[in-house]
Parts: C-alpha cells; sequence; structure tokens
C-alpha cells in the first residue's frame, strides 16, 4: 500500500493525510472479498462492499470508498502494464485498424479536422495499452483508459468526452466490437471557467497594433461573432452587402446567419476584388477548383470552379489537398490570424490572455451588455444550448447589478 500512497501524492491526486484514508479503503475491500490486495476483483464485489459500507456509514465516507478502489485497481493495472512487452506484430495490427478508420471516417464524410482529431487519439490510446494487439481489447481496456485522463492526465472533461467518441468509433466501425457500459470509470471534473473579455477600449488597442488582411480578419471574427474557423472558411456568396447579412456553416454543419457590420463593408469590398484577381489568375491557370462540401461536388463536380465558391480569404500559394493530393486554392492558414492577435495583444499591452476566440466572446458581451435579447445571441453564435449563451451573463453580472465594493 505504500507504493499506492505514493503514487497518489507523486501524482497529485490528493494529498497525503487523504492518501492514507484511500489506502485505508482499498485495505477494507480486499478483506471484505476475502483477498490480498493485489488479487483481482469484480465489479460485482464492489458493488457489494459499497452496498454494505453504505448501511453504516456516511454518503461521503461510501463515495470516497468507491474512489479509493477504482483508483487502486487502476494503479494495479498500470503497474501490471508496464511489466508487459510489446507484442511484435501488434505494431502491424495497430496500422491496419488504424488505415481502416481512416478510410471508415472518409466514407461517412466526417471532416478532416475530426479526422485528426480521432486519429491522434487513436494513437494516444496505442501508446496507453502499450502496444497490445487491437483486436484482443475489451470495455475494460476503455474504462482504464478514460481513468487515465481524468487521473493522470487531469484532461477536462470534454477532452475526455472527445477521447471516448474517437475510441468508440473505433471499436463500432473498425475492429466491430461493443462497449460496454463504462459509467465507473473515473471521470473528469467539469470546471466552469468564465470567459476572457476585452472591452472596447482593449478592442480598439488591438486593432490599432494589427494591419492589412490580418486586422480585416480579426475585425470579421468580433464584428460577426464568428470563430476562427468561420472566419477562414467564408466564401464569396457567404456575403449579403444589401441585407447586412453573413451566412456562417459552423460546427457540425449547421448554417446560421449572422450581422454584417456597416463599418467592414468597404475593406470587405477590396477584400473581395483583390480575391477575384487571385480567381482569375488561377482560372487562367487552369488550377482545380477549391474545396466544396462532398454532396454538392458529386451533384456539381466543377462548383468548384465557379466564382460564388471561392475564398474570400484565399491563401497566396497553391498546396496538395491533404486527403486527395490535389493541388488547390485553400483559404488562408488559421494559425497566421492566432499568431498575429497574440502578437498584437502583447504590444497593446493587455494583461489578458487573448486569443482569437476571445474577441467572439468580447462580441457576445457587449451585445448583451447593450440589452441584445439572449435567445438572439445565442442564434448569432451559433450555440445549440442557451446554457452555453448563459455564461457571458456572469460575465456582466457585475456591472448589471451596479454592485459597489465597500472599500470605495
Amino acid at each position: 500500500m505504500e507504493g499506492f500512497k505514493t503514487y497518489l501524492t507523486s501524482r497529485k491526486i490528493t494529498n497525503d493525510k487523504k492518501a492514507k484514508f484511500y489506502a485505508h479503503w482499498a485495505i477494507q475491500f480486499h478483506k471484505f472479498c476475502r483477498k490480498h490486495p493485489g488479487d483481482a476483483t469484480s465489479e460485482s464485489e464492489i458493488d457489494r462492499y459499497l452496498k454494505e459500507l453504505a448501511t453504516y456509514r456516511e454518503d461521503w465516507q461510501v463515495e470516497q470508498a468507491s474512489e479509493a478502489i477504482r483508483l487502486y485497481r487502476f494503479y494495479l493495472d498500470r503497474h501490471q502494464q508496464k511489466k508487459t512487452g510489446k507484442s511484435p506484430a501488434s505494431g502491424v495490427e495497430w496500422k491496419k485498424a488504424a488505415e481502416d478508420m481512416r478510410r471508415v471516417l472518409r466514407l461517412k464524410h466526417r471532416s478532416y479536422r475530426t479526422e485528426q482529431a480521432y486519429m491522434g487519439w487513436v494513437r494516444r490510446f496505442y501508446r496507453f495499452l502499450n502496444g497490445q494487439s487491437p483486436y484482443s481489447l475489451d470495455s475494460e481496456h476503455v474504462k482504464s483508459y478514460m481513468t487515465y485522463l481524468a487521473v493522470e492526465q487531469k484532461v477536462a472533461a470534454s477532452t475526455q468526452n472527445q477521447a471516448f467518441n474517437a475510441i468508440l468509433f473505433l471499436f463500432r466501425h473498425t475492429l466491430n466490437k461493443p462497449i460496454d457500459d463504462i459509467s465507473d470509470a473515473v471521470r473528469a471534473k467539469t470546471k466552469r471557467r468564465l470567459p476572457v473579455v476585452l472591452t472596447k477600449q482593449e478592442i480598439d488597442r488591438l486593432f490599432n497594433h494589427m494591419s492589412g488582411l490580418n486586422r480585416l480578419m480579426a475585425k470579421t471574427v468580433y464584428g460577426c461573432g464568428l470563430r476562427l474557423r468561420e472566419c477562414v472558411n467564408l466564401r464569396i456568396k457567404d456575403i449579403d452587402f444589401e441585407r447586412s447579412a453573413v451566412k456562417v456553416l459552423g460546427k457540425g454543419d449547421k448554417d446560421r446567419e449572422t450581422v454584417l457590420p456597416e463599418s467592414l463593408k468597404e475593406d470587405l469590398h477590396e477584400q473581395i476584388e483583390r480575391a477575384k484577381g487571385i480567381y482569375e489568375k488561377d482560372r487562367a491557370n487552369n488550377i482545380a477548383g477549391v474545396e466544396i462540401p462532398y454532396s454538392l461536388q458529386r451533384k456539381y463536380p466543377n462548383a468548384g470552379k465557379e466564382w460564388p465558391w471561392f475564398w474570400i480569404y484565399p491563401s497566396y500559394k497553391i498546396s496538395a489537398d491533404p486527403r486527395t493530393d490535389i493541388l488547390r486554392r485553400h483559404h488562408i492558414y488559421a494559425g497566421n490570424l492566432q499568431r498575429h492577435v497574440k502578437l498584437a495583444g502583447r504590444k497593446a499591452d493587455i494583461s489578458k490572455r487573448i486569443t482569437v476566440h476571445t474577441l467572439r466572446h468580447s462580441f457576445a458581451t457587449h451585445l448583451l451588455e447593450k440589452g441584445c435579447d439572449i435567445r438572439t445571441i445565442q442564434e448569432l453564435l451559433g450555440h445549440s444550448d442557451l446554457r452555453t449563451t448563459m455564461i457571458y451573463t456572469h460575465v456582466i453580472s457585475k456591472n448589471r447589478l451596479g454592485i459597489v465594493s465597500p472599500l470605495d
């Protein structure tokens, strides 16, 4: 048990005092099962022990005992896993499984970003299993990995959910195996984080330290309430100058419409003229059309060569499509804008953690401060759940209630 206590404290899972209690619960559980601490135990034995414990202990003690036992089982599994050597054939099997999964993802027309994220989680899962064959896996391995992410990696709840979705896809569509209930795995704690919001004065200072295309894109993100990817993915057809509206293809391939600021119209007209010059050059050189949604590509093979589908913010270079290797014009690289916004934040001496998404947070908060309806803001942002939008009410609540510190 000393090794277990050292593990708990060294990984900062708990402090020294709690580690003693966790070790105590693990010992008591094995005594209840009449087994040695290193022996294997089952879920039914855990359930019986916790039910027995609940008859004479407080609820918080039962919860602590449950967490302690599951952590101890995870500790034993990890200790045993490190002793197991890699199978020479497992690397080939994992490579084949990964290729099959990539092919299924593309057959299902999942986005390239989803493909990248899912394949990344499969690689991490492979390393966690120390090269164990993918065809010998079961729900216990998934449960152990979910616990590992929460306990040792200390990932956020959303990250743990994404990892589970990737592994679930692997099991269902590649390995053809079901995943049983893993609800008893240690879950990552959901933490509420208030968004970073800039004041109007800080927004102005930030834009004053930007120039050219990056400044226009940053203004588009703030003025329309866009995500970074939504901004770089804008096409000519998405801008409606007469109606002062922007059509946005958001998460989950969901369309929405947001506002187009009057102050951006002239700059956007100029940018569209520059984009048209690039478009005409591509047509003269017979470059392949831009990427368009798969269903439209199949129905209208030449749509990618048409002007309405061209990017508002095209890249200045031709590059290969990562999926098809076709040389074509892509939109501008999203990382460039992220880098310039951070740099401008430092130059403007703004002591906040600034990203492109901070501009989107500021868009929503400033609308709320002006009395805009929360449901309208939800639609402009493309949130499927109103609770996601409601987080901005916590940012402005101090000013809205007019609270004054007793020191003042």
